[in-house]
């Protein structure tokens, strides 16, 4: 106001001043990356039946790690049910108006391959046999497509859809809960049991073994007190 409207003087002094410097805290902590426990999991089951359209998508993403996109946009043809693989070569965008894409993976390390469990197995097996049954039940009704993740009608179920349900979930159950808190959790829980930082990268789709380290390295409690007992045997030790 010296300045304008007074004119008592021409500049405002306080434009040289040096603000210092500020660093945000970003570390990414269980609480912000919204990890969940397995008996938060076993609840959210509880209340998502296998006749549920969210169920499938709920599966996959818990025992593999994958993108929202990346789940939606699985097809028939990239899963191998004897091979116990799932290869990811495309991913589904959601797109204005409740239309979606099939669109490219987010990067070039976003297209591999993963080794997938017995249990996801079993239960892409059943699912596709459910499929074929809603399928002759629907008839000329039924939505025909050769994506994994369909409700009853064989209408695939979009991002928007997942979103929905997420929301839905957390409400009921009253905790910190998103789709991508299943892919934290798949990561924080191969890193706790000692699974390799490197397969878990390339499980992830990660450009840079860094961006995982980063992002779960410090994130995981048996990890931390690992280190300490680390450091606690090695005082015990030279004590002797």
């Amino acid at each position: 106001m010296a300045v304008f409207p007074y004119q008592l003087i021409r500049e405002n002094p306080a434009g040289y001043v040096q603000l210092p410097k500020y660093h945000e805290d970003v570390r990414k902590t269980r609480e912000r990356l919204k990890i969940i426990s397995m008996d938060q999991y076993k609840q959210i089951l509880e209340i998502t039946p296998e006749s549920n359209e969210f169920y499938i998508p709920l599966e996959i993403v818990f025992n593999t790690g994958l993108r929202r996109g990346e789940v939606c946009g699985l097809e028939w043809n990239v899963v191998g049910l004897n091979e116990h693989t799932i290869e990811v070569k495309q991913a589904m965008q959601q797109e204005p108006q409740g239309q979606y894409s099939i669109t490219t993976p987010k990067s070039a390390a976003s297209y591999r391959t993963i080794l997938v469990g017995q249990s996801l197995v079993d239960v892409l097996k059943k699912h596709r046999k459910q499929q074929m049954v809603n399928k002759m039940r629907y008839g000329k009704f039924y939505v025909d497509s050769n994506f994994v993740c369909t409700k009853e009608n064989g209408q695939p179920v979009t991002p928007n859809a997942i979103k929905y349900s997420c929301n839905r979930v957390s409400k009921q159950l009253g905790f910190p809960f998103n789709f991508h808190s299943l892919r934290h959790t798949h990561a924080t829980m191969l890193l706790e049991n000692d699974a390799n930082i490197k397969e878990i990268q390339e499980r992830l789709g990660h450009s840079r073994i860094a961006t995982t380290m980063d992002t779960y390295s410090h994130v995981t409690r048996k990890m931390k007190q690992e280190t300490v007992d680390i450091f606690e045997n090695m005082l015990k030790n030279s004590s002797n």
